[in-house]
């Protein structure tokens, strides 16, 4: 079903079902009928289920699940309000995805949902579980046809063959790991440089020679295979020495009695391609072990025809490094993250137009486009500057060669096109394709990938001409150069003129993984005048030099980055120097986790940024999940508002509002903090000592109601505690931590004064309290007032004299919306900070009226927490558990209410509805603020 096909259809659904709604009779017949008119899903009733039985404290039964995409369904009728809470058999009141959520629970692990779709007909409510607490995506029937697009998920299963080939792709890489290690033990000296780049070249040329014995490429299934059987193990090595010569040698320049000498040699074809070339590489003795590997394990049991040249390469090359293979993973980008790169980078568009060229219905029009369409694709250039394996260039090349093979099939449908195989219509080449990799080895890797992923399409193709297509020798090469990105001039790589995309993975590096010669590059990248370069991730150092690159040319590129780009301090350092460069945003992925290991998976939270020079027209999208929703501008935080440069602000808040700072920090090497028992062993030495005990708070305590205490004696007279053996060896210990295990200056003047805390900035009239460090899973960072004489140390923020007011606008969810986009991460928890989040905060204009609205709203949050004092904070607004505490839930939503409307996001308005649009606005008043602040300096 084409685009224009699926938006009629869409059309056609929507016209019919609009004002219809009956949830008892029609939900049925209504997702029945999506399924099958608008996503072409042949036999929709074996597709969804309906009516399966939940048993909570009686049975209750789920509308719609949708197993192969684990899509779960909650319809109401059309009149019902999908926000508000509807009486359940419990007495209870739940919305429609809270009673989704409620299913889930009771519901085995293998069919929780990815998705919940809640729906009343006229509006479809989408929650992507991956992020459960985030807001919906809305589509509402009436732009269905428009926007069909973002329902796709309900039919979009997966591939099973991709799943094999990653499957089978890994089965290779672990059989390589067994070749490497059991070729290392031949070695005369196996630790040399000499005998770990020839082992290196060996395992790719063997890995080359059985791809190509089962794919077809020499000539004849199992060749490779028949020709080593032959020999014992004492003779393999000097038959293997003898084929790496053959194979780089041209069949003219050949002895030209080899065929009446050892004609199953002389049969192999010549390769070409430089792969064989190197006559230096030492290869050493075979084992009986080596030879059994090879023959049976490597080549009869195993079929290399279907690895993925996508995957393998990665795998390849992270098997036979010596660092991965210590840490016990198998690195490679799954397929399916490479698509969120290049998809919205250039497929979409290129398969949008092959839709609309073979919707044509004039056989000559149709003919001429698909040509010009062909021509187009071979035209294409595309560089990887940081490129590996050639994972990006693989898949790229894979999927173009699709679309060219797709071409080749309408091209010859209706008609007998003659081919022959000298006589090849395929216009794509690999020489298309460029790349930078600092590792030598990787580069191999990459144009050995690339080779196999040729030969893969050459095959596809073959199946549509029903002809023969020659491969070998090889006749075009990627350009595959090895060196230092950030060192490199990219024009001698490829020239700018010649180039249309750039993208690729570049290193995850963070500041303080970063070697001191990777520091000078990114100071050397970002030049001078510029603060705050120490705390960039290595990552920004590619985004500057393909910004630089790009001047005065149409290149759009696409790099995946760590979240943290986004985040805290670093969008407002990195973007302002990319606006150097006339830098936009043309597309991105928000926050999501990217899995990049197959056998100890390393979870990391990852953006994807789009981007160009140019001053072109651009349709900006933003996606979450699979879902995508377009932009007016997309800023450095991923939001659909203005570009704003949020900097690490130290003089304190835009608005007139109390200063933030850290708590009081001991500097102590923990001896002047208590445990439960360190405070009995104190009390039973001299009750006297509890003049010297005060209870200390921080982000864990606060948090998760734990208890600790710590020795504090500021303004206590020394008479209380000189006789203290307790107390006098916790202040000697102190000292001589100070003095004699510290280089830092100011720890060793702290030494004048052991009985006190290094850094001392205790409220004397208390403060409002917010930890440094809070879970991701939740809506609300909990912050609280700590009473006078409590000790709050530095894991967390302080406020001293901070009215209720604050504590409202703070706990509201405007506030935390921004939290969540502007600040910093420790991994994926949210990392508050005074001067990223707290100073740069736009506080609402509000009237005496709407200031006491807000304290008396704060004040019933207070008094709902009360109610659960033991239960802890963490606990209390865990994300799952939040629902629980009704009465608490119930205060935050009167909160949000006549703290939205201080802001003037009255109801009807985006921002009253949208987190991402409320941030956009907050960035404007944001923006706002800046230049009146700069203009009255």
């Amino acid at each position: 079903m084409t685009d224009a096909q699926r938006q009629k259809a869409a059309k056609e659904f929507a016209e019919y079902w609009k004002g219809k709604g009956y949830e008892k009779g029609e939900s049925q017949p209504f997702w029945l009928s999506l399924l099958r008119d608008v996503y072409g899903v042949e036999h929709p009733e074996q597709f969804i289920e309906f009516e399966d039985q939940v048993h909570l404290d009686h049975t209750s039964f789920i509308d719609g699940y949708i197993p192969s995409t684990r899509v779960l369904i909650e319809q109401k009728a059309l009149d019902k309000d999908m926000k508000k809470g509807i009486r359940q058999s419990d007495g209870s009141y739940l919305s429609p995805f809270q009673q989704a959520k409620r299913y889930i629970t009771e519901l085995p692990v293998s069919k929780h949902p990815r998705w919940v779709v809640t729906c009343n007909f006229s509006t479809f409510y989408v929650y992507d579980m991956e992020r459960p607490q985030g807001e919906p995506e809305v589509i509402k029937l009436e732009n269905l046809e428009s926007e069909a697009y973002r329902l796709q998920f309900l039919v979009d299963s997966g591939n099973e063959h991709l799943k094999r080939e990653m499957e089978v792709s890994i089965a290779a890489g672990e059989i390589v790991g067994l070749l490497y290690d059991a070729f290392l033990k031949q070695y005369a000296d196996p630790r040399s440089e000499r005998a770990l780049k020839s082992l290196n070249k060996l395992c790719v040329r063997l890995v080359f020679c059985l791809y190509a014995e089962d794919a077809g490429i020499f000539g004849r299934h199992g060749m490779f295979h028949d020709y080593l059987s032959a020999f014992d193990t004492r003779s393999m090595r000097r038959a293997l020495v003898d084929l790496f010569k053959v194979l780089d040698t041209k069949e003219e320049d050949r002895d030209q009695y080899l065929k009446a000498d050892n004609p199953e040699l002389a049969a192999f074809p010549y390769v070409n391609g430089g792969l064989f070339s190197d006559e230096d590489i030492e290869i050493p003795p075979f084992t009986d072990e080596i030879r059994e590997l090879l023959l049976a394990k490597a080549s009869d049991d195993f079929n290399w025809s279907e690895i993925s040249p996508t995957i393998f390469g990665a795998v390849f090359e992270s098997t036979l490094n010596p660092e991965t293979r210590r840490s016990g993973g198998m690195h490679y980008t799954s397929i399916e993250n490479i698509h969120k790169v290049i998809d919205p980078l250039f497929l979409d568009d290129l398969k949008g137009e092959l839709d609309e060229i073979c919707a044509i219905a004039v056989d000559r029009t149709k003919m001429a486009k698909l040509k010009a369409y062909q021509r187009k694709l071979a035209s294409l250039t595309f560089l990887d500057p940081a490129c590996g394996s050639g994972n990006f260039l693989t898949e790229t090349y894979l999927s173009l060669r699709r679309l060219e093979n797709r071409a080749l099939l309408e091209l010859l449908h209706g008609q007998m096109a003659m081919y022959t195989a000298s006589d090849s219509p395929i216009q794509i080449s690999i020489s298309q394709f460029y790349g930078i990799e600092i590792n030598d080895f990787a580069v191999t890797v990459a144009k050995t990938a690339l080779w196999i992923a040729e030969s893969q399409m050459m095959k596809e193709t073959e199946k549509i001409l029903l002809v023969p297509l020659e491969f070998l020798p090889l006749k075009t090469n990627a350009y595959i150069v090895e060196g230092n990105a950030l060192q490199m001039d990219w024009e001698e790589v490829v020239p700018k003129t010649r180039l249309n995309y750039i993208m690729g993975n570049p290193p995850f590096v963070g500041k303080k993984e970063q070697t001191s010669s990777q520091k000078k590059e990114l100071m050397t990248i970002y030049g001078k005048g510029i603060s705050g370069i120490g705390n960039m991730d290595y990552v920004t150092g590619w985004y500057i030099k393909a910004a630089e690159y790009m001047q005065e040319t149409s290149i759009v590129a696409a790099f995946v980055s760590t979240n943290s780009v986004t985040q805290g301090e670093q969008p407002g350092v990195l973007w302002e120097k990319l606006s150097q460069y006339n830098v936009q945003i043309v597309f991105a992925y928000r926050s999501f986790v990217w899995e990049s290991e197959a056998n100890e998976k390393a979870h990391v939270h990852c953006v994807i940024i789009g981007f160009t020079c140019s001053t072109g027209v651009f349709t900006k999208k933003i996606y979450t999940g699979t879902r995508y929703t377009e932009a007016e501008f997309i800023n450095s935080y991923l939001v659909d508002a203005p570009m704003v440069y949020i900097k690490n602000r130290k003089e304190g808040p835009i608005c007139d509002v109390p200063a933030m700072c850290y708590g009081s920090m001991p500097i102590d090497n923990n001896n002047l903090i208590l445990s439960a028992e360190d405070v009995d062993a104190a009390l039973k030495e001299n009750p006297n000592n509890a003049q010297c005990i005060r209870e200390y708070v921080g982000g864990d305590e606060l948090l998760n109601n734990k208890k600790r205490w710590c020795l504090w004696l500021e303004g206590v007279d020394p008479s209380v505690y000189i006789n203290s053996k307790f107390i006098m060896n916790r202040i000697e210990a102190t000292k001589n931590y100070r003095l004699y295990e510290s280089t830092r200056p100011q720890t060793n003047k702290a030494a004048e004064t052991p009985q006190l805390f290094g850094e001392i900035r205790q409220p004397q009239n208390g403060a409002l309290v917010i930890p440094k460090v809070s879970s991701e899973d939740r809506l609300y960072i909990p912050i609280a007032y700590v009473k006078p004489g409590i000790i709050i140390n530095g894991s967390a923020l302080m406020i001293p004299n901070a009215s209720l007011y604050h504590f409202g606008i703070l706990s509201s969810n405007v506030h935390n919306a921004w939290m969540r986009i502007v600040a910093g991460r420790m991994k994926s928890d949210y990392q508050y900070s005074s001067g990223i989040v707290y100073n740069n905060f736009p506080w609402p204009s509000v009237s005496e009226k709407q200031k006491e609205l807000i304290k008396k709203a704060a004040q019933k949050v207070l008094e709902a927490r009360d109610k659960h004092k033991n239960v802890s904070l963490a606990a209390m607004y865990k994300e799952k558990n939040f629902l629980l505490f009704g009465e608490l839930k119930t205060a935050h939503d009167n909160l949000n209410r006549v703290v939205m409307d201080a802001y003037g996001f009255v109801k009807g308005t985006e921002a009253r509805t949208s987190e991402s649009a409320c941030v956009a606005e907050l960035m404007k008043m944001y923006q706002k603020k800046v230049v009146e602040l700069d203009a009255n300096k």
